[in-house]
């Protein structure tokens, strides 16, 4: 069983040409192949509407933004459609209650009247909306009434600017829809006491793009140009999640290494000062489509997240497009369930020194190891995982379908 043929809804947190690839956006794209699928790209703020007008991702949405019959944007996916809602208002700062509660029914509202339109001028039915990690509009599902409401949980609400009133948002988000999926255990765990229909599909890997790392003709990404070799890399956001004295104690533990940070830097977290050793390297952020490239240049990949309160609700996308290039991976023992699916091909470590160590190990990588790495990759795809997600839909679609 395998939902096919249906018109899917995303309403996404995650906008569709951010930096790095998103697992919203990833879902969605593999929904497409069996599905069409509607992605509403996050809807701009007034705020954003005057910040960014000057970048190439306003310039993309501006048409679409005041015109319900050219709110589409296409995709190189025929069955993959973009959304853009108008600007809403910038409701962040006020503080949580009554009036906040109806800034929020006012921005759903903005963006629900878009909707309908959308839904009507395109004549879609019995579609299934999923509100993709986008808790800031938790009752935005009841004006559209889809045949299934969704909640897709992806990430623990954590950051200071989410948590001033998206744990509010999010706990009625997930009490009002007919079923939760959470991308990791602990997220699952917390969910199913607010709604027992919930359930666990973890992150994966878009295999087919990691495999290009093992390209003998690909060249390695010039961000890596003079950067001396035992390159140790990290791929992704440097942000929250990164445990930075660690980071600092692995510089001092391992002077003869090259430890290259590729990616978005948020500047709340570290600032491009903050490192003074001279065998780290903070490059910035590349294209996804040169990821392969960039992999291609490391000897090992790592994953140096700090083990907190909320660690064991992250279940990292990049662990397994690592695994998919056939690199050696060490990682910190930041969450406990990816042992279980990492079939012992991951180095998982507690302390420096351990990982350290592991580092050490892992530049003794061999054929045989790689080969293993690569079969654990191929297990954990989005196509295995879509085909998860596909079924839970169509399972629950049927169920609500009987009442």
């Amino acid at each position: 069983m395998s939902l096919k043929n249906h018109s899917i809804i995303i309403f996404s947190q995650m906008q569709f040409d951010g930096r790095l690839e998103s697992t919203n956006y990833t879902m969605a794209k593999h929904l497409a192949k069996h599905n069409i699928v509607y992605y509403v790209d996050r809807p701009y703020t007034w705020r954003d509407y005057i910040q960014f007008r000057n970048t190439p991702g306003f310039r993309t949405r501006k048409p679409h933004f005041f015109s319900a019959g050219n709110c589409l944007i296409e995709t190189e996916i025929p069955n993959l459609k973009i959304v853009i809602t108008p600007p809403v208002p910038s409701i962040n700062m006020l503080p949580e209650g009554k009036l906040y509660r109806l800034a929020v029914k006012f921005n759903e509202f903005i963006v629900g009247k878009r909707l309908k339109k959308l839904i009507k001028n395109h004549q879609i039915k019995d579609y299934i909306f999923i509100n993709s990690y986008n808790f800031s509009y938790p009752l935005l599902h009841q004006q559209l009434k889809p045949a299934l409401t969704v909640y897709h949980c992806v990430d623990p609400i954590i950051e200071p600017y989410q948590t001033k009133h998206g744990l509010i948002s999010e706990d009625i988000l997930v009490k009002s829809v007919d079923m939760v999926i959470s991308t990791s255990k602990e997220l699952s765990n917390k969910k199913v006491a607010l709604n027992k229909n919930s359930f666990f599909v973890p992150n994966a890997a878009n295999i087919s793009h990691s495999l290009k790392a093992l390209d003998a003709d690909l060249a390695i990404a010039p961000i890596l140009n003079g950067i001396p070799k035992r390159v140790i890399g990290y791929f992704g956001a440097i942000e929250r999640r990164i445990d930075y004295n660690l980071v600092r104690e692995l510089l001092k533990l391992n002077p003869d290494k090259s430890f290259v940070f590729i990616g978005p830097i948020d500047s709340y977290y570290l600032n491009a000062d903050d490192f003074k050793e001279p065998n780290i390297y903070l490059k910035g952020a590349v294209p996804y489509e040169q990821m392969p490239a960039v992999l291609k240049g490391f000897d090992v990949a790592i994953i140096p997240f700090k083990k907190d309160e909320v660690s064991n609700h992250i279940f990292p996308l990049k662990l397994f497009e690592y695994l998919g290039s056939g690199k050696p991976v060490v990682s910190t023992n930041f969450n406990s369930d990816l042992a279980d699916f990492t079939n012992g091909t991951v180095s998982f470590c507690e302390t420096a020194e351990e990982f350290s160590a592991a580092l050490d190990k892992a530049l003794l990588d061999n054929t045989e190891l790689r080969q293993k790495r690569l079969e654990v990759a191929a297990d954990n795809t989005w196509e295995h995982r879509v085909i998860e997600i596909e079924n839970l839909l169509e399972t629950n679609l049927n169920k609500k379908n009987l009442r």
